[in-house]
């Protein structure tokens, strides 16, 4: 899922559709239309598994080790992170979107322009939270679920009829996806939106806290029936066609007739679809170890974080180019994602940046990568 940052970001500049403030970068002269799709779909499950999966391994953390351990381990890996790193990744963000906004209308002096903004040093005052409202937002659910945890330790017969009632209903594949969905249709239908709006605000916004904490909220629960994860593999294939299917169909659509309550319940399906559909598939064919996706699982911290400014920065050198916008969003996406591994493995992996990122420094060498031990059914590293 934080590689698929790389991939939605490098295609935004290249979409028909207008983004408006949410991505104000568009080339001038190359759109394709098979990259809104490509942004659109991974804009409809991305984040959602996001904060199941953080909401899973936060649970964890709460469970198997302790409440105050939880709540260290977010601290120093979500907290900390996001103050450094809102702060370092601001200008750079700024710079980048500003420099190829001015490229792509032949301004000139485009370098000089783009560092004019931070003569002042109140400049470098992050004025939102970027693409770094996840670890805002997952601070918030980290406090919230610590919270909760605590009063439900409390309510132990609750919280046994509770879990005993999810798992009663993830166990059903039909039953779990009009469950979900509902609850998914009648929160987007408290904000009167197609989809929720997600703020970049400081201020927390209600909405987007609602919203993705109850997907959080859901991977909390899931672990504490993770003996039952299996089921996901049922009909995964099914759900994931389906989801497709959906999914393209209205993106194919002219939805200028259709009522907003139906646009409402459709994103609701697919987001469930999607959800039980890839968890499945990865539970079925991404739970042997693998020496390679280990190291991109080890990266994708520091990739999440850097990618931001490149995806902003690299269209503006390619303007130029006669080519399709399609090959363009390839450039980008595989120089943005060449800087952030080749800087990730001489740079974080075995430096204290990478300690800061995920608790610990790793070897460079491929060969030393090893499985990790399993305790009590997981897995003992938590950096999700």
């Amino acid at each position: 899922m934080m590689m698929l940052g790389i991939v939605l970001h490098s295609s935004n500049t290249y979409v028909v559709a207008d983004y408006g403030a949410s991505w104000p970068l568009k080339d001038p002269i190359s759109t394709s239309l098979y990259l809104d799709w490509i942004s659109s779909f991974i804009h409809a499950f991305r984040m959602p598994i996001f904060f199941i999966v953080a909401g899973f391994f936060a649970s964890l953390l709460f469970h198997e080790r302790s409440s105050m351990k939880m709540i260290k381990n977010r601290t120093n890996r979500i907290l900390l992170p996001f103050i450094v790193f809102v702060v370092l990744l601001w200008p750079l963000v700024m710079i980048g979107f500003t420099y190829s906004n001015i490229v792509f209308a032949k301004g000139n002096n485009p370098w000089i322009t783009a560092l004019e903004m931070f003569s002042n040093l109140n400049a470098f005052i992050p004025g939102h939270t970027m693409h770094l409202w996840f670890l805002y937002y997952l601070v918030l659910f980290s406090i919230s679920s610590f919270i909760v945890g605590l009063v439900f330790k409390k309510w132990s017969w609750f919280t046994t009829k509770s879990s005993q009632v999810f798992t009663f209903v993830i166990q059903r594949p039909f039953l779990k996806m009009l469950v979900f969905s509902l609850i998914t249709f009648l929160l987007l239908l408290t904000m009167n939106r197609p989809w929720v709006a997600t703020s970049l605000s400081f201020t927390p916004d209600f909405n987007t806290f609602i919203f993705y904490a109850f997907f959080y909220f859901f991977g909390w629960i899931l672990f504490k029936s993770k003996s039952y994860l299996n089921s996901f593999m049922a009909y995964d294939w099914m759900f994931t066609i389906l989801g497709l299917i959906l999914f393209t169909s209205y993106f194919l659509m002219d939805t200028s007739n259709i009522s907003l309550q139906l646009i409402m319940a459709i994103k609701s399906v697919n987001v469930w679809l999607f959800i039980f559909g890839f968890i499945g598939l990865f539970l079925r064919y991404g739970s042997k170890h693998s020496i390679v996706m280990r190291y991109v699982s080890d990266s994708s911290y520091w990739v999440y974080l850097l990618h931001l400014p490149l995806t902003a920065f690299l269209p503006s050198l390619i303007l130029g180019f006669a080519i399709p916008a399609f090959l363009k969003f390839v450039l980008v996406m595989t120089g943005t994602a060449l800087v952030c591994f080749v800087s990730y493995h001489y740079m974080v992996r075995s430096s204290f940046i990478g300690k800061f990122l995920n608790g610990r420094t790793y070897s460079r060498k491929l060969k030393d990568i090893k499985s990790e031990p399993i305790i009590n059914g997981s897995v003992k590293k938590v950096n999700a």
